[in-house]
């Protein structure tokens, strides 16, 4: 993953006890070979490797920053140059089309832009205008439904034109987002269809679909599909996943084209609109409490944590929290956004499997054993039908009772004592050791 290569060839420099012309000429060949390795242009890294020892080398440094920290920063800064520009989506009533090739994920893309401006507090449309593959239609109108949009379509109409004049003309929603049909290739029957259903629909905005595993080929496609409806901005499905993601970002940034919103994971709610700053910060391991803030905000929506909070905790409200927490995503996204990319997988996929170990543990207790776990520990009758219940064993069911007395004795004291909350607060909000000067 270019994020963790990123990391490794930053960890040489500030592993240095002291940095000079040749440990700056070092980084920035181990630069070159992740950025390459990862499909960004080679033109784009030379200019950007040019860019990094002129301003590193050449340039003045803050007063404040030692020459290590003066490198890192100036590495931040291009990378967030190279990644292109942050982006802001409107925020009124305004109409969206969505373009794109086969298997790029426009149809769940569409679902997830609606969800993104549903939490925004706008009603939304999505409108099934891909008369190609008639499963697009069904797929979308079951999106629909789970992000709670309102769905508009004519089956059996092959006339995409036709589909959106008629949603059009019924729709009284703040946003309406026309998903349009794709093709394996780029070509004039493409662009005829869009046209159409761009002068039908005339769009206040335009955004490509593509796949963030296509690499620096993005680019290629920006262009294409920008002389057939200008776009607005680039949606990079697959990021989470893919290894040439930054060589998509780079190249599109290269086109000329801005990048709108990135998917992040396969859920609705696993898309972000596309910062920079945010991105490359969250490569180089520097944590991203705005965001982390922003998915709690979206969990404290649907669900009284507060409420949670200043209750007794007990199995029962350990469990809405579990149920709250699942709905930030997984684990490995959380632990990104607090700076902490490099947490072995093995070890995620592990606490992964605990957590729904215990949720299902949970689910076998009675209401009052979930009230009052006093009720299970001196009771092996009670510990043997949970662990039946739960597919787990009765030493299974054991740990997480011990697991779950020292989060009670934890919470207890962080209540309690004052010092020792001040103590971890100040540690949740403390930075990552060697990012200095990086904010």
């Amino acid at each position: 993953m270019l994020g963790k290569k990123l990391r490794e060839a930053l960890a040489k420099l500030t592993g240095r006890a002291y940095v000079d012309e040749d440990a700056v000429k070092s980084l920035i060949k181990d630069l070159q070979r992740v950025l390459i390795a990862s499909d960004v242009n080679v033109k784009l890294v030379l200019s950007l490797s040019k860019s990094i020892e002129e301003r590193a080398l050449k340039s003045g440094k803050v007063a404040a920053l030692s020459l290590k920290e003066h490198v890192m920063k100036v590495v931040y800064e291009e990378l967030v140059r190279l990644m292109g520009e942050s982006y802001s989506p409107r925020l009124d009533r305004h109409k969206i089309l969505l373009c794109g090739l086969f298997g790029s994920g426009k149809t769940t893309s569409a679902a997830k832009v609606a969800h993104y401006y549903k939490t925004k507090g706008l009603s939304v449309a999505l409108v099934a205008a891909d008369v190609d593959r008639p499963a697009a239609q069904e797929q979308l109108e079951q999106l629909s439904k789970q992000v709670g949009a309102r769905f508009y379509t004519v089956k059996g109409e092959k006339d995409a034109e036709k589909i959106v004049r008629k949603a059009l003309s019924e729709s009284k929603e703040d946003v309406i987002i026309v998903d349009s049909a794709g093709r394996s290739a780029f070509d004039s029957e493409l662009t005829k269809e869009l046209k159409g259903i761009s002068g039908a629909l005339k769009p206040d905005e335009v955004y490509l679909v593509l796949s963030g595993d296509i690499g620096q080929v993005a680019g290629k496609q920006a262009e294409e599909f920008n002389k057939a409806v200008p776009l607005s901005g680039v949606i990079v499905t697959k990021m989470d996943g893919s290894a040439k993601g930054g060589g998509a970002l780079s190249a599109v940034a290269a086109a000329g084209t801005k990048i709108a919103f990135i998917g992040m994971g396969e859920k609705t709610g696993d898309m972000q609109v596309y910062n920079a700053e945010k991105f490359v910060g969250r490569l180089l391991g520097v944590p991203d409490m705005e965001g982390l803030m922003e998915k709690i905000k979206e969990v404290t929506k649907e669900q009284d944590v507060k409420a949670l909070e200043s209750e007794e905790l007990t199995i029962e409200t350990f469990y809405e929290q579990l149920k709250a927490a699942k709905k930030m995503g997984p684990l490995s996204s959380v632990f990104s956004m607090l700076g902490a990319n490099d947490v072995p997988k093995e070890m995620l996929q592990q606490s992964e499997q605990k957590l729904k170990q215990y949720e299902a543990m949970i689910n076998s207790m009675t209401k009052q054993e979930r009230k009052m776990p006093s009720l299970l520990k001196s009771n092996p009758a009670r510990i043997s039908r949970i662990a039946n219940g739960s597919g787990c064993s009765e030493k299974d069911v054991r740990d997480f009772l011990a697991q779950f007395d020292k989060m009670e004795k934890l919470m207890g004291k962080f209540k309690r004592d004052r010092g020792f909350r001040k103590k971890m607060e100040k540690m949740m909000k403390g930075g990552i050791p060697g990012m200095g000067g990086m904010t």
